[in-house]
Formats: C-alpha cells, sequence, structure tokens
C-alpha cells in the first residue's frame, strides 16, 4: 500500500473512532511531513469535529511510540513537537472514565470510499457509542448493516436517486442521510419507534448540512400500529413511497410480527414498493424466523450479491467482516 493510501486509511479509521486504527508502517511515520499531516488532519485545535480526548489520547501514545521506534537516525528524524504538545495537554488534565466516555455523544465520521465524488464524502453523525443507552434503545450509535446497506447503495444509486424513500428503524439516520445528501434521492422519511431516537435525528441532520431540507424528514413510526394521518388527513399525505430501506432491524424474534405486518401496509398504500432489508446474522434462528414470518405473510426474499468486503480491502466505513450482513429485496406474492 502507497503511502499516501497507508496514511489516508489511518485518518479515516481514527475519524470513525475505529478500536484497532491501522497505523503507517514505520518508514512512513518517521517522515516530518507524514506527521504533520496526521497532526493537521486529527489533532490541531482547529479540526472540525475533533476526536474524544480518551481515544485521542490512546491513539497519540501508540502513534508517538511507533514513531519512536521506527527512528534510526534522531539527526534525521525526530518526534513532532505538535504531537508531543498535544500529548502533553491531555495528560495534564483529568479524563472521564471508559463508562462515562461510552455513553457521552460524540462525533463519527463515516467516509464514502465508493463514491467518485466528492472524495472526501462522509457521513458524520453524533453517537453515543455504548451499545445500549440510559433509555434502553440501541439507535443511537450506528451498526453494520446500515454500513453495509450504504455501501450497497453507493454501488446502486439508481435504486434510490429521484425516489421518494421510507427508512424503517432510522437510529442515527446514516442510510437516509447519504441518500438524501449524496445520491439525490427526492425525498427521504427517516422513521423509527424510539422517542429518543427521533428526537436526536435534528443534531444529525444539522451537522450533515440537511436542517431544513425537504429533500429528508423525520417521523415516528411504530410497528405493527396502523399508518395514519397527524397533521394531514392520510399517513404521508397519501403520496405513495418507491422504496421502503430497513438495516438491522431484525434482531429481535418479538419484533418481527410487527414489522412484516407494517411491511403489508406499506405494500397495500404504495403498490409495487421495492423493499430492502439489510440483516446481520448475529443468530441464525433469528434470521430464519423473520424469513418464516416473510413468507407467511405473503412475501418472497431474494438475496442480493453484495458480500461484506474482507476488513483489508475496506477504505471507509470500515466495520467487521466476521459475520455475514444479508442485502435482501423482498417482494409481495
Amino acid at each position: 500500500m502507497s503511502q499516501t493510501a497507508q496514511v489516508t486509511r489511518f485518518r479515516w479509521q481514527c475519524l470513525q473512532l475505529d478500536a484497532a486504527p491501522e497505523y503507517p508502517d514505520g518508514e512512513v511515520l518517521c517522515q516530518d511531513a507524514v506527521q504533520e499531516e496526521i497532526y493537521t488532519r486529527l489533532f490541531a485545535k482547529d479540526v472540525a469535529f475533533p476526536l474524544p480526548p480518551r481515544y485521542r489520547l490512546r491513539v497519540l501514545k501508540e502513534l508517538t511510540s511507533r514513531i519512536e521506534s521506527s527512528i534510526v537516525d534522531w539527526e534525521e528524524h525526530g518526534i513532532s513537537d505538535n504531537l508531543m504538545t498535544i500529548m502533553s495537554e491531555l495528560l495534564s488534565f483529568p479524563l472521564p472514565s471508559e463508562v462515562v466516555a461510552a455513553q457521552q455523544k460524540c462525533h463519527v465520521t463515516y467516509h464514502l470510499s465508493l463514491l467518485q465524488e466528492p472524495s472526501d464524502a462522509a457521513v458524520v453523525l453524533l453517537e453515543s457509542r455504548s451499545t445500549i443507552s440510559g433509555s434502553g434503545t440501541t439507535g443511537l450509535r450506528t451498526w453494520e448493516a446500515a454500513l453495509h446497506m450504504g455501501q450497497y447503495l453507493c454501488a446502486n444509486p439508481t435504486l434510490v436517486k429521484g425516489k421518494r424513500l421510507l427508512e424503517l428503524g432510522t437510529g442515527t439516520g446514516y442510510v437516509a442521510i447519504l441518500c438524501a445528501k449524496y445520491l439525490d434521492s427526492e425525498h427521504v422519511i427517516a422513521s423509527d419507534g424510539s422517542e429518543d431516537v427521533v428526537n436526536n435525528l435534528p443534531d444529525n441532520l444539522f451537522v450533515n448540512g440537511l436542517q431544513g431540507s425537504d429533500k429528508v424528514s423525520v417521523s415516528e413510526l411504530r410497528w405493527g400500529h396502523a399508518l395514519l394521518g397527524t397533521e394531514e388527513e392520510e399517513w404521508n399525505g397519501g403520496r405513495k413511497v418507491d422504496v421502503v430501506l430497513g438495516a438491522d432491524i431484525t434482531y429481535d424474534v418479538s419484533v418481527i410480527p410487527a414489522l412484516v405486518a407494517t411491511l403489508q401496509e406499506l405494500v397495500a398504500k404504495s403498490p409495487g414498493v421495492v423493499i430492502l432489508i439489510a440483516a446481520t446474522e448475529r443468530n441464525r434462528a433469528t434470521f430464519e424466523s423473520f424469513l418464516e414470518v416473510c413468507q407467511k405473510r405473503g412475501f418472497r426474499v431474494n438475496y442480493e450479491t453484495f458480500p461484506v468486503p474482507p476488513r483489508r480491502e475496506q477504505r471507509g466505513p470500515f466495520y467487521n467482516d466476521s459475520t455475514p450482513i444479508h442485502i435482501c429485496q423482498l417482494t409481495a406474492v
């Protein structure tokens, strides 16, 4: 891998708060220009979305250790004063505990490597990195299936370009924001059944420049409940949707019947609607339960060919390559 590719990969992994970022080789790290680039892009005080303090310090410690180990001639190379100054500042102030840090919201940047333009395309989200928030919801962090669904849509943009979309279980809004900002969807309804999740979405729309945009709206939608209008007489003002998206919404056997019931109602309201589900197969029995309910309710499930790329080939976003994630298209029969 070239020097530029190594540094770029490391930078995007850090911005995604990757737990194990891949550091450039020693002969790359010891170069003054490389250290300055890393400092400027990740640690300088004017960085748009600073890394959380605990994460920043951990990366800096490992980075400076690797730089020190790579230097053969201290007359020729050294460790950046800027990097050392930032680390000293972090060490001089008390940091939050790991438990507290995991529950605090922080900015996470996901690089969209499959988009040709712009080369620095990314979705920035304000997330809680704990698995389950204090309110019991899992929707305040972005899960692998959403990242994989996003990559699938980036590789197949005609599926959503110019279309009216509904995302179920939007969580942090990653897929909805991607479609509205970069894939030229006509309109995206980002929906979720959690009030906390829905209340969190405007912050993420703002960070991505979509506040007040007519390309995306936010809605609380509980599966299994009738789709009724609120301010309008009919649900969604009677407007049909072209595509329904859902990522990592089949993980709980108990909610699958309600989910599929909602899909049935959406098909009735929008005949011909395309339904795409990204499902992480953490548990085969749970996934088979989803398939069984779909079959009983009159849906045919077709698998799209889009495997999770090996970790070494990922250029952003970065996610687990050891667990299968299925992209499924549901068709009413």
